[in-house]
């Protein structure tokens, strides 16, 4: 393993006929492509999350409205992803919003990941010079991340920058202004961009072999995170009046019930969606490449791998969860299969055994392969429970429910893009104030009371209490949450205040 150069082989170079970026480009249109197939297929096309229709809610208010609000003229911290949702603005002006353009802003990711991640492996094994981009096609067909790149979400984004920023720290390069702009740039899109610090600051430290060249790296570092960071405290003073978003705050209100598991339980359960996958496959190939870093002293490798296993740890720590496939995970991912490739080219191209070297090369693409393609269909259901209950009843509430009537929600998303109530935001994303009490079903209802809220939109299993004695007056039937295991989404009258 050696680092990786400006002289190593760049992505650039040609496979066979056809140049490198050509090839993933066209790898990556075949395998979103696929995934909205199969969606539009199995229901129709969508987002699998409720959360991207709230990014796409900011980026239309922004984009014909001028202003940073889910709710029109009222400026709120919703939003995690400010830079992302800026992006997604733009599919407005140029009129392929809300799907076409943040599947190729979601694509493009993708594709930008499989070419760093291609040069990077090509840097550090010199000898990997395959006649078609393989490492890039990995990433490309590894399931988690095709998911991701279709689900309107800020994530493949923000693996896009931590792994730029890794690429950098690997590569002991000497443009130290430049990796902290990319992690100030990475706070942009998910406020933990800054745990990057860490394995910056110890890799410049470790990788100079004077005093002054550390204190000149860690000066560079600085002043490069330092103007974006400021401005995105200041922008979140300006909008919320605190220093991060609503979300930093209510998510670790919601899920602190989970921190009663054992740590060491939830520092597993974080790091079990990596292994879903290829990733299983490739993990000998990640310890390869640590053994190999230790014995060559590649500080920046391991600066990296410590990372990874720190940013699973605060994970485990402060927000234990995992839904959606280890949504908040999925950053890590790149880099740890990017790892394990290392890991699997170098074992290939020493090993004693071809049969083992061999054996271990066509099960890692048959599984990726196998779950690429369960993955299509993983994600063709979560857009379809999203479509069939979010989307359906975010219809009927805007078709049905009085325009001046206050509608409280958990889930805003499709609410707040295909209607035009002014909404009580359960979750806290937009309402902060309920954060204190947003588990306490009691407080809730006396909030909601208090606020002349007329309608609630919710689960019934989210709020048994809340909704056993409150009129339903709008199901939606879909037939997918209760494939799941879930319940449908419905629409319940409050009763006039007294």
């Amino acid at each position: 393993m050696t680092t990786v150069s400006s002289s190593s082989s760049h992505p650039h170079d040609r496979a066979g006929n056809w140049p490198v970026w050509l090839i993933l480009a066209v790898t990556t249109l075949c395998s979103v492509g696929v995934y909205l197939l199969v969606s539009a297929i199995k229901y129709r096309i969508g987002f699998p999350l409720d959360d991207a229709w709230i990014h796409q809610t900011y980026a239309r208010n922004l984009a014909l409205r001028h202003e940073w609000a889910f709710i029109p003229g009222k400026p709120s911290g919703g939003s995690t992803a400010p830079l992302w949702s800026a992006l997604l603005a733009v599919g407005f002006l140029i009129h392929l919003a809300p799907y076409a353009w943040t599947y190729l802003l979601g694509g493009a990711a993708l594709w930008g990941l499989a070419m760093l991640g291609e040069k990077m492996v090509r840097g550090l094994v010199p000898t990997y010079h395959p006649p078609f981009p393989w490492v890039g096609a990995a990433l490309i067909l590894e399931w988690h991340l095709v998911w991701a790149a279709a689900s309107g979400m800020e994530t493949l984004l923000y693996a896009l920058l931590v792994t730029a920023a890794l690429a950098l720290i690997i590569s002991n390069s000497r443009k130290n202004f430049f990796l902290g702009l990319l992690i100030g740039l990475s706070v942009w899109v998910r406020p933990d961009g800054i745990t990057l610090l860490g394995p910056a600051i110890l890799a410049a430290w470790l990788c100079r072999p004077t005093w002054s060249k550390r204190v000149q790296a860690l000066v560079n570092l600085g002043l490069g995170f330092g103007s974006p960071f400021a401005l995105y405290l200041l922008f979140n003073l300006v909008i919320s009046h605190q220093p991060w978003p609503n979300t930093f705050y209510a998510k670790q209100a919601e899920y602190a019930v989970l921190l009663s598991t054992p740590f060491l339980e939830r520092w597993w359960n974080e790091a079990l969606p990596m292994l879903t996958g290829a990733g299983v496959v490739l993990l000998p190939g990640v310890v390869l490449a640590v053994v190999s870093a230790i014995r060559r002293k590649a500080w920046g490798v391991l600066a990296a791998v410590i990372w990874l296993v720190g940013f699973l740890a605060i994970y485990a720590w402060f927000l234990p969860v995992t839904y959606q496939h280890g949504r908040y995970i999925m950053p890590v991912m790149p880099i740890f299969i990017v790892l394990g490739l290392v890991g699997l080219v170098e074992y290939g191209s020493h090993a004693r055994s071809w049969f083992l070297a061999s054996f271990w090369r066509v099960a890692s693409a048959a599984v990726l392969v196998v779950f690429w393609g369960v993955g299509a269909f993983t994600y063709a259901q979560d857009v379809a429970v999203i479509e069939s209950e979010m989307v359906a009843t975010a219809k009927w509430v805007s078709m049905n429910v009085p325009p001046e009537t206050l509608v409280a929600a958990h889930d805003i998303g499709a609410l707040g893009y295909f209607g035009k109530h002014e909404l009580v935001d359960l979750a806290g994303l937009i309402s902060p104030e309920v954060i204190p009490f947003l588990r306490d079903e009691t407080r809730l209802a006396a909030y909601m009371t208090s606020r002349r809220v007329g309608y609630l939109v919710a689960f019934p299993d989210w709020y048994p209490t809340l909704t056993s004695h409150l009129q339903r007056v709008f199901t939606t039937g879909g037939q997918f949450a209760p494939v799941q295991g879930g319940t449908n989404m419905a629409v319940y009258r409050l009763p006039e205040p007294k």
